[in-house]
């Protein structure tokens, strides 16, 4: 069990650190959106794709793997709970047409880009 803790808790402090390095390189480039959060929402859609293909093609790696990299790493790099404040802002600030595109970029970025990691595997068996 605690090195099931320690893989969850490895894989959160890089990912946590990734995540506000996403903010920092994105801060300042638009008052109105938040470039941050979508590229760690689809970097982190990207990266469980193609993690767990990877993960699928080493069933003989050991379970904490995936919990370092998708639960630990992946959990807190990727900010539903950010993406949620930002939205609700952006409604209660009557800005409906914003909303609606933050959300659909989000929404199907993501998609598109968990798709696109499984495949990138595939390119390669």
């Amino acid at each position: 069990m605690f090195a099931n803790f320690s893989a969850i808790v490895a894989g959160a402090a890089f990912g946590a650190l990734l995540r506000y390095a996403f903010g920092l390189w994105f801060a300042g480039t638009a008052s109105w959106f938040a470039f941050g959060t979508l590229a760690a929402n689809w970097a982190g859609a990207y990266l469980i794709g193609l993690i767990a293909a990877l993960l699928e093609c080493f069933p003989v790696l050991s379970p904490n793997w995936r919990l370092l990299l998708i639960t630990g790493f992946l959990g807190s790099l990727t900010t539903f709970s950010g993406f949620s404040l930002e939205i609700i802002g952006m409604l209660q600030a009557q800005r409906w047409g914003a909303a609606l595109s933050v959300v659909s970029l989000h929404l199907f970025g993501s998609l598109l880009l968990t798709a696109l990691g499984l495949a990138t595997v595939q390119l390669f068996r």
